[in-house]
């Protein structure tokens, strides 16, 4: 890593100030790791600007000298999108301002650095409902949501992080500031550019500020639990609960009995919500805008029939608001409690909702005649076909010694996605782990327009460089640990 030009310190502290620019190792230190620790990054120096103008001009100095940066929100990525390896980081964390909420047009403008729980809580606040809801959303930041096209608990009803977008402001590579807030639902002017930005993990611009859309708010709920022989029994349940209860039905989520009892064996103050053990289980939330929606009676009818037909084993409605954040508690801390089994291998996929059950049930028994003793932990959002197909090291053997067969399962579980035409970076992104993985999976004309638009907007291979699609030799294949 080069040392950086003289005079560009200077430079900097006169565009945010002495106090914004950190260079010293332990100010440093908490930009240059993601969440699950897998990339030790490097930089000279991290800046916090506290407006749009002022990201611009860091990135004017920056491509002038020829020093690679990338932008930081969260912090929360988990494929090596945001950690850095040389030149300098720019946190966004202080572009933290919701600019307008417009009741009308059922949506709020926000810089990025806002908080997606306090995105949550500005469209509560004006009677709305803004629907993108994932576990790290105390701390990442909707910028970053745009930057990964967030998926979350809520896709099956309002969709990606992209399709809640409705207008961008975004810093580029060279500095020039693309204003596109306007906040239109029809505007067929030429090319939709925001869409070149959101997922493309900061590799082809920043993002600044956003519009988002809203929604009604729901003012009835009814939260189940309920238990399954097969995750094939479990699908079935989907199809006959989706065919009943359309765009009422907001979130199916589904957890393999070894990840549930990860949680009931690690959190504190959890239960099992059924009276015996299941193979699978799913977690499904009816939500509508109308008070006193009869949603209860709707979701036992399914549920009784779905019992009848032996589509699942038991069941459980949720009494009460408290029994409703229960059942949410358990889904959402399995990834948490995952760590106390030791190393994991985690896989984040998509196939068709119509090959979900074959996925899980073949790749599983692939995986488990593989290494004998090895724990499948698959779960995720089976309404919208994504799966965590987390894999936990066998009892008793040595954590460095799992990881060291993190690409060889890799292979064996991307193959199986590819082979249902599926994808191998469902919502976490490509970052640097998937990045050359990429070259097996991708269409080769598709991988090859990715460069080509990289290379037109940032031809210097500035910003975030090395992430998502390869430019000369700009980092090395990922391996765990480095």
């Amino acid at each position: 890593m080069t040392a950086l030009p003289p005079g560009f310190l200077d430079q900097a502290r006169v565009i945010v100030g002495e106090a914004d620019v950190l260079t010293d190792a332990d100010a440093i230190a908490p930009y240059l790791v993601e969440t699950r620790g897998l990339h030790q990054g490097r930089a000279e120096a991290v800046f916090r600007p506290r407006s749009t103008a002022e990201v611009a001009a860091l990135a004017r100095l920056a491509h002038g000298a020829g020093v690679p940066f990338l932008a930081i929100g969260g912090n929360t990525g988990l494929v090596g999108g945001g950690v850095p390896f040389g030149g300098i980081v720019i946190s966004l964390a202080r572009l933290n301002h919701i600019r307008a909420v417009d009741p009308a047009n059922a949506t709020m403008t926000l810089e990025a650095g806002v908080i997606l729980q306090n995105v949550q809580d500005a469209a509560r606040k004006a009677g709305f409902l803004f629907p993108l809801s994932l576990g790290s959303e105390g701390s990442c930041t909707i910028g970053g949501n745009i930057s990964t096209n967030a998926g979350g608990t809520g896709v099956l009803r309002y969709g990606n992080t992209r399709d809640l977008v409705l207008g961008l402001e975004v810093v580029m590579p060279d500095g020039a500031v693309l204003n596109g807030l306007g906040g239109l639902r029809k505007d067929n002017s030429g090319y939709d550019l925001k869409h070149l930005f959101i997922g493309s993990e900061g590799t082809l611009g920043i993002v600044t500020a956003a519009v988002v859309k809203l929604f009604p708010l729901p003012r009835s709920r009814v939260t189940a639990f309920a238990g399954a022989s097969s995750v094939h029994k479990i699908v079935d349940l989907f199809e006959r609960l989706r065919a009943v209860a359309g765009e009422r039905l907001t979130t199916f989520e589904f957890l393999p009995r070894f990840g549930l009892e990860l949680v009931l064996r690690h959190a504190a103050k959890t239960r099992d919500p059924l009276s015996s053990a299941h193979l699978t289980y799913a977690m499904v939330e009816l939500t509508s805008p109308e008070v006193d929606a009869p949603l209860e009676d709707l979701l036992a009818e399914v549920l009784e029939t779905a019992l009848e037909a032996e589509e699942i084993e038991d069941a459980t409605i949720a009494a009460s608001e408290a029994q409703a954040g229960d059942f949410w508690r358990l889904r959402e801390l399995l990834a948490e409690c995952q760590k106390f089994e030791g190393g994991s291998i985690k896989h984040d996929v998509s196939v068709p909702i119509s090959a979900v059950a074959d996925f899980v049930a073949e790749t599983s028994l692939a995986c488990e005649a593989e290494m004998p003793g090895i724990r499948v932990c698959a779960f995720g959002h089976i309404g919208d076909g994504n799966i965590h197909f987390n894999l936990s090291q066998p009892v008793g053997m040595e954590k460095q010694a799992f990881l060291a067969q993190w690409h060889h399962f890799n292979t064996l579980v991307h193959d199986a996605v590819h082979a249902r035409g599926g994808s191998i970076a469902a919502e976490h992104g490509v970052g640097l782990n998937k990045r050359d993985e990429l070259l097996a999976y991708k269409d080769p004309v598709a991988l090859a327009l990715m460069v080509r638009i990289k290379q037109a907007l940032d031809p210097q291979n500035l910003l975030n460089p090395g992430k998502v699609v390869r430019i000369g030799n700009d980092l090395p294949m990922f391996t765990p640990g480095n």
